[in-house]
């Protein structure tokens, strides 16, 4: 059995993260996947420790079960070659801004003369109708425009970046359902279109989902900001000998809390009664909880709250991860010998399909590796391949001089 996107061709003109890391999860899902790179190739192929260069680790997590295709599309066979790739794909994504696709000959306009039924998904810093239209962008900009590092100030007292690149990683699963809901709807109705999914639209609908808060309301009703995540209390709490996770939340959660810890003197406190009653105070609420949990070690309070319905788990480092009970138990850690780079360890596809699972079908290309095949495919004679490696319009990857 292959993924749910099996027959779905996707054409992918991105690099850094975001893009590469959607196409990726499309690809997971069973689509075929040519990912078009510049002669230098992607910047995250130096990013990270490594084998062979051009292979280094941030590349590897996010580019499997791909082709590289290389194209020097400022070269006019680069451009001819790609137009006759788009003829016969379901959808492109790029992460250019639109003025590049534009200057290069390749926006949507000119691509969809092509392929009427092409899904075109343009994913970058602003929407392009802005003002912001024309500015470059990364995640660390995102996550300043979007609130997110002013999140932290207001918690921490100065604002600071998330050490994860959210805004990347948030837009690239945008991309990935708004890439498949247009080829439902072209499903239906026979018609591609042009999708554009703006990293800083994407993060504003994305924070202030719980952070609009008393804004939601015209006059408001309040500040912004979801009470119970600005408090500075809101951290794991302090066992006797680590940490330990735990959120007794709704209000049957605070009871078994209360009666299994000991603290029944809470369940009478009116500060506590109520979930409502412990967002207003929660601060006191935190710190209540923090009182109780530094009473036990971690292990204690596993065995306790572990099989009831409160949120109770341990507080993994990013390298326990690799080596988290749960995660072995449902073989999330894949280890695959690549052929040059030796074992590498991935995540699988984290969502089941009963019918149509995704799956590593292949591991991340060098720099070129699929040029020859994919512009034969095309029908691109020997000679035209040949005046194409011999311009720098395309190349192979040297294997034996990646080291």
């Amino acid at each position: 059995m292959s993924g749910p996107l099996e027959g779905v061709r996707v054409l992918e003109l991105t690099s850094v993260v975001l893009g590469p890391w959607a196409c990726q999860i499309l690809a997971d899902m069973g689509a075929e996947v040519i990912k078009v790179e510049a002669p230098r190739g992607d910047s995250n192929r130096s990013l990270g420790a490594y084998h062979n260069k051009g292979m280094a680790a941030l590349y590897l997590t996010c580019n499997r079960n791909k082709r590289s295709l290389v194209l020097d599309l400022k070269q006019d066979s680069g451009r001819e070659a790609l137009f006759k790739i788009v003829a016969d794909v379901d959808v492109l994504v790029h992460n250019n801004r639109p003025h590049v696709m534009t200057r290069l000959g390749i926006d949507y306009e000119q691509l969809k003369t092509v392929n009427p039924k092409l899904i075109y998904c343009g994913s970058y810093g602003y929407g392009k109708e802005g003002p912001y239209g024309a500015r470059g962008a990364l995640d660390d900009s995102i996550q300043a425009a979007s609130g997110i590092a002013m999140l932290q100030k207001m918690v921490q007292g100065e604002p600071r970046y998330l050490p994860t690149v959210v805004g990347d990683k948030t837009t690239a699963m945008a991309v990935v359902f708004a890439v498949t809901a247009a080829l439902y709807r072209r499903e239906k109705t026979g018609v591609g279109q042009e999708l554009e999914v703006p990293m800083f639209e994407t993060m504003v609908y994305y924070v202030m989902a719980e952070h609009l808060w008393g804004m939601t309301f015209e006059p408001p009703l309040g500040t912004a900001g979801y009470t119970r995540l600005m408090s500075h209390h809101r951290k794991p709490y302090k066992t006797k000998n680590g940490y330990i996770a735990i959120l007794p939340y709704l209000d049957s959660h605070w009871e078994v809390f209360c009666k299994l810890a000991g603290r029944t003197d809470l369940l009478e406190d009116e500060r506590f009664t109520t979930l409502s009653d412990r967002v207003k105070n929660i601060d006191d609420t935190y710190q209540e909880t923090a009182n109780t949990m530094v009473t036990r070690t971690t292990e204690e309070w596993l065995e306790i709250f572990g099989e009831t319905s409160v949120p109770t788990i341990v507080v993994n480092t990013l390298e326990g991860l690799t080596t988290d009970p749960h995660l072995a138990a449902v073989d999330f850690w894949q280890i695959k010998e690549h052929p040059t780079e030796g074992k590498l360890r991935m995540p699988r596809f984290p969502v089941g399909f009963s019918e149509s699972p995704a799956s590593i079908r292949s591991l991340p290309p060098h720099l070129g590796q699929n040029s020859v095949e994919i512009l034969q495919e095309i029908g691109l004679s020997d000679d035209d391949i040949q005046a194409m490696l011999d311009s720098g319009a395309t190349r192979e990857a040297d294997l034996k001089s990646d080291g």
